[in-house]
């Protein structure tokens, strides 16, 4: 695989913690512990035997709390089940409070791992997302790596005690903010800017086509309106990748500002972004208009929405 870039970090503020979620009676271990036995991943082959998955907490109303990775490590024959969820690190607090309400008399244990740093590992041209990426050898029961579950766009997650641009051959070790601008290019929300906790709702934020839901499960909180929504098969806005006419200074344009068409109709709303691009709340009848939005200094900035190329066929 060419040489990729290694990002720490998920979101502003995510990156330097995870969760560990674990039974009581299962014995505290490191990621040295967990059954690495195979080589790291050759190109073309699959990941390590831990296993990743992309989930959102919703309150009763269906609206998203909290977006987490999990990731099941894998089980030796003595040990019990341990999972990992990756967060952002401005909720891990309430995460926490929110998992100990929730487990009602199982023998779980929630803990933080302060010991681990979460990396994005990105390709360097889109044709080489679904290329496996390699480890050095030295990192084989040190380190997670498995696909990022959202999309391919979005390269592989490495969960790691160490630097991981030590880790992975030919990795260059980028910028965060590169990080951010790819995910907003490629329209992947992530953290409490771009999903506000009890207001973003799940198929709004494209949950369903980054493999973070089911709807063949049993029940969970937030079901009955996700449900429902799903099985009538309108979803009337969603969050689209957006490209301003030029980088602003940061803060010049807030969150929640009307979007705007052509005759001055709204459009939807901004929600979050970095410099020239962001994610936008936009009815999908509006996207393919002129579009423009008022900075906070009441200039009128040109924005253009389009429809990422992993989406569904169906959307576009």
């Amino acid at each position: 695989m060419a040489a990729a870039a290694l990002l720490r970090g998920a979101a502003p503020g995510r990156g330097g913690r995870a969760w560990s979620w674990r039974l009581r009676a299962a014995p505290r271990r490191r990621l040295g512990h967990s059954s690495c036995r195979q080589r790291g991943p050759a190109a073309g082959e699959a990941s390590t035997s831990a296993r990743s998955g992309y989930a959102h907490f919703l309150n009763v109303q269906g609206r998203t709390l909290y977006d987490v990775i999990l990731y099941g490590l894998p089980e030796g024959s003595h040990e019990q089940p341990t999972f990992l969820l990756e967060c952002d690190s401005s909720v891990l607090d309430a995460l926490q409070r929110h998992l100990v309400l929730h487990k009602i008399r199982r023998r779980v244990t929630v803990e933080p791992c302060p010991e681990l740093r979460v990396w994005a590992v990105l390709p360097c041209a889109p044709e080489e997302a679904g290329r496996a990426v390699l480890l050095q050898e030295e990192a084989e029961c040190t380190a997670i790596l498995t696909r990022d579950p959202r999309t391919a766009r979005m390269g592989w997650r490495l969960l790691s005690q160490d630097e991981g641009s030590a880790l992975v051959p030919g990795g260059r070790l980028g910028d965060l903010q590169d990080y951010h601008r790819h995910r907003y290019q490629q329209g992947v929300p992530e953290g409490v800017h771009d999903l506000p906790p009890g207001v973003a709702l799940p198929l709004e934020s494209n949950l369903a086509f980054m493999n973070g839901i089911s709807f063949t499960k049993g029940c969970y909180i937030g079901q009955e309106l996700t449900a429902r929504t799903h099985h009538m098969g309108v979803i009337r806005k969603r969050l689209f990748p957006v490209q301003l006419s030029g980088p602003l200074p940061v803060g010049s344009i807030a969150p929640g500002t009307s979007v705007l068409t052509k005759s001055g109709q709204a459009a939807g709303k901004y929600r979050a972004g970095l410099g020239d691009v962001g994610l936008a709340l936009l009815r999908s009848e509006k996207i393919k208009g002129p579009l423009h939005i008022r900075t906070s200094e009441s200039g009128l900035v040109a924005l253009t929405a389009s429809v990422p190329d992993w989406w569904p066929t169906s959307t576009k």
